[in-house]
C-alpha cells in the first residue's frame, strides 16, 4: 500500500520527491477521474494546466495520461498558465472540471494538485472529501494511456486560452483607459507564471509602462522565502517602486491568483486594505451593487462599506472552497480572502490576481489618486483599521495538544478587551468589545502552521492582541 494522501484547502499538496511523486500524482488523478464519472461530468472532458514550479509540466503530463486512461477527453494547456487562466479555460471549453499542477504561494520544495469544478471555481469542501474517497491504495488501481495513444484516439488535445482570457478581461475592465493613463507600474511576478501577462494584456504602444522584476522561471524563488505577496517577500518590490519612480507596485504570487500592492512611497498595502479598496472601487467608482463575500479572516471594513452602500456582506470559512459556492449562491459582486485572493462577478468564482491588479489600476486612473491617497479616502469613510498576522510553525506531533488548548479556552478578556462572542466556524474568532476589533486563531489546512490574526482600531493594540492570542495557544 502507498502512503496516505490527505486533501487540504484546494486539493492535495506535498513535498516534491518525498510524497509528491509521480506515483502519488497518478493516484490522485485516478481519484478525480472516478469522481468525475460518479457525478456525470467526465463526458465533458477536463482542462489540465501547470505553473513554473519544478517539474510541473511533467506532473501535468502524468495527470493527462491517467485522465485519458479513464476515457476522459483532456484539454492540456500548450504551456504554463496562471491559475485564473486555467480556471477560465474550464468555462471556455465547457469542461467538467480542471486540474492545475501548482503549489501557488507555498515553499519551493512543494508542488500541488489543485482541483476545480465545472464552474471554474474551487470544489466545495464536502465534495473534496468525495474525491478523496476514490483514492486507490496503490498503482494497481490506476488506469493510464500514453500520450501518443491518447492523441491518436482523440482523447488529448492542446489548447491556448490566452486570447479568450484577455478578451474576457477587456469585458470586465476598461483596458484602453489604463493603456492611455501613462502610469509607471512595477510588476513583481515573484518568479511565477504571472510574468509577461500585464504587458500582454495592455498590448503594444501602451502609454502605461510595466517595469517587470523576477519575471523569469526560477523554481527556487531566490530573494524571497516563498512566492507569497506579503512581507518579507515584498522587500525587493518595495525598494524598486520609489527607486524607478513608479506610481504603484503589483505583486502576483507563484500562480498569479493572488496579489499584493506596494504604494507609491514603497509602503506595503496590506491585503485587508486592498480588499476594502477593491470593494470601494466597485461600489463608489463603478456604481455597482451586489453582495460581498468575505472569509472570517478578512476585514471588518467590508461590513462598514456594506452598511454605507446598502449591500449585504456574507462571511465564510477560510478558502475559496467556501467563498466560491457562496458567491454563486448570492450572485456576489466580489468575493475574497485575507491571503490576497479576490474574485469578481461576471468572471470565474476564483481568485484572479491579474484581474484584481487591473481593477486596482483602474481605481487609480479613474480617481486620479495614488495608493497612499486612496487609503486615506477609504479611512475617511470607514475609520482607520490596523491589521497583522503571525504564522507559528509547530512540530506536527504537537498539533493535537495545541488544538485542545485553544479549544478548551473560554477567555472573558483578551489584551484587556472583553470577549463578546467566539465564532468557531473555521478556527476561533474572538470578537472584542470596546473597539478591540477581533482576534482569530486557526490552523493551516496545508502545513503545520498556526496563524494568529488581528484587526483593531488602534495601532498600539495590534501587538498586544497578537501576543494574547499566542499566550492563549501556549506558543509564546
Amino acid at each position: 500500500m502507498d502512503e496516505v494522501i490527505k486533501f487540504g484547502t484546494d486539493g492535495w499538496r506535498g513535498v516534491i520527491a518525498e510524497d509528491y511523486t509521480f506515483d502519488n500524482v497518478r493516484r490522485v488523478a485516478q481519484a478525480y477521474a472516478a469522481y468525475l464519472k460518479e457525478i456525470g461530468d467526465a463526458g465533458k472532458g477536463i482542462v489540465i494546466g501547470y505553473d513554473y514550479r519544478f517539474a510541473s509540466e511533467y506532473f501535468a503530463a502524468t495527470t493527462a495520461e491517467v485522465m485519458a486512461g479513464n476515457g476522459i477527453h483532456v484539454y492540456l494547456t500548450a504551456g504554463p498558465m496562471p491559475t485564473p487562466v486555467i480556471s477560465f479555460a474550464t468555462l471556455w471549453m465547457q469542461a467538467g472540471g480542471a486540474v492545475n499542477i501548482t503549489a501557488s504561494h507555498n515553499p519551493p520544495t512543494d508542488n500541488g494538485f489543485k482541483i476545480r469544478a465545472s464552474y471554474g471555481g474551487a470544489v466545495a469542501s464536502e465534495k473534496l472529501k468525495d474525491v478523496e474517497k476514490h483514492l486507490p491504495q496503490d498503482q494497481s488501481g490506476v488506469r493510464r494511456l500514453p500520450h501518443e495513444q491518447a492523441e491518436a484516439q482523440g482523447l488529448l488535445e492542446y489548447i491556448d486560452p490566452t486570447e479568450a482570457y484577455v478578451e474576457q478581461l477587456k469585458r470586465l475592465v476598461n483596458i484602453e483607459r489604463i493603456r492611455g493613463a501613462g502610469l509607471k507600474v512595477v510588476h513583481d511576478a515573484m518568479w511565477g507564471v504571472g510574468a509577461g501577462w500585464f504587458p500582454r494584456i495592455l498590448g503594444p504602444d501602451s502609454r502605461t509602462i510595466i517595469h517587470e522584476i523576477h519575471n523569469v522561471r526560477n523554481p527556487i524563488f531566490p530573494e524571497m522565502e516563498r512566492p507569497e505577496p506579503i512581507p518579507p517577500n515584498t522587500a525587493v518590490c518595495q525598494a524598486t517602486v520609489p527607486e524607478v519612480g513608479a506610481a504603484v507596485g503589483i505583486l502576483t504570487d507563484g500562480d498569479a491568483d493572488r496579489i499584493g500592492i506596494v504604494a507609491d512611497n514603497g509602503d506595503f498595502v496590506n491585503q485587508l486594505q486592498v480588499y476594502a479598496l477593491l470593494a470601494y472601487y466597485l461600489l463608489e467608482v463603478q456604481g455597482e451593487r451586489g453582495a460581498i463575500v468575505k472569509t472570517l479572516s478578512t476585514t471588518s471594513m467590508l461590513e462598514k462599506l456594506g452598511q454605507l452602500y446598502g449591500v449585504p456582506v456574507y462571511e465564510t470559512g477560510v478558502g475559496f472552497k467556501y467563498v466560491a459556492p457562496k458567491m454563486i449562491e448570492t450572485e456576489a459582486m466580489i468575493g475574497g480572502e485575507e491571503s490576497g485572493g479576490y474574485a469578481f462577478r461576471g468572471h470565474v468564482p476564483e481568485r484572479d490576481g491579474l484581474l484584481a491588479g487591473l481593477m486596482f489600476l483602474d481605481l487609480m486612473v479613474q480617481t486620479g489618486r495614488t495608493p497612499t491617497q486612496l487609503i486615506e479616502d477609504l479611512y475617511a469613510r470607514v475609520g482607520r483599521h490596523y491589521y497583522d498576522r503571525v504564522d507559528v510553525p509547530y512540530p506536527p506531533e504537537q498539533r493535537d495538544e495545541i488544538l485542545e488548548r485553544v479549544r478548551a479556552a473560554r477567555p472573558k478578556t483578551l489584551a484587556g478587551f472583553p470577549v463578546e462572542r467566539i465564532d468557531t466556524t473555521d478556527g476561533w474568532k474572538y470578537y472584542l468589545g470596546n473597539d478591540g476589533g477581533w482576534l482569530l486563531i486557526r490552523f493551516s489546512g496545508t502545513e503545520p502552521v498556526m496563524r494568529v490574526y488581528t484587526e483593531t482600531l488602534d495601532p498600539g493594540n495590534v501587538e498586544k492582541i497578537l501576543q494574547a492570542g499566542l499566550k492563549l495557544a501556549g506558543v509564546e
